[in-house]
């Protein structure tokens, strides 16, 4: 089975079958361009030519800018800066602390976290207003960086080495934003 890029927009879209989506899963050996096919179609889906290089979240995706430089993007084509720094912290945040903002968002009441205990985080883009994230943590608690991939090396093993390659873009970077905040 051919799996050509409709079945993977049908499959984004969710539009594929149950029992297609089982079929896909279950292929024994799968095609060698189907990582390829799905960033092309994800391409096909936004507004800007910054090149995909992965898909984060459903609107947030890590991209070759027009600079080059590897950089967090919206689909609304918000950039959050540099991939190796968590996104969360360019982001609009709503924080939920009291049982009243909590019942705005969880049923039925016994879900809901105890206030001074947690609270909810919503991160939204600044560019569209997307919600891109929500959190669940003790108050103060830091913003959960999600994925930093390596994508040098996804891209290694998929034979299809990135131009840039090097060692430093596999580190956490936020750190280095976040002492400058202070200053």
């Amino acid at each position: 089975m051919e799996i050509t890029k409709e079945i993977i927009s049908n499959l984004l879209d969710g539009r594929l079958a149950d029992s297609d989506v089982e079929q896909l899963q279950r292929m024994h050996e799968k095609d060698a361009d189907r990582f390829w096919k799905y960033l092309e179609v994800l391409q096909e889906r936004v507004q800007w030519n910054d090149k995909i290089l992965l898909r984060l979240t459903d609107h947030l995706y890590i991209v070759r800018n027009g600079n080059g430089a590897r950089v967090v993007k919206c689909d609304c084509g918000h950039e959050f800066g540099d991939y190796r720094v968590n996104w969360k912290i360019a982001s609009r945040v709503r924080v939920r602390r009291t049982a009243e903002e909590f019942k705005e968002v969880y049923t039925p009441d016994q879900a809901i976290p105890e206030p001074g205990w947690m609270t909810i985080r919503e991160y939204f883009c600044p560019g569209c207003a997307a919600q891109l994230a929500v959190e669940v943590v003790p108050p103060g608690y830091p913003p959960i960086f999600d994925l930093l991939p390596d994508l040098d090396r996804l891209y290694r093993e998929l034979g299809r080495p990135l131009e840039d390659e090097s060692e430093d873009w596999f580190r956490d970077r936020t750190m280095d934003v976040v002492a400058n905040f202070r200053r």
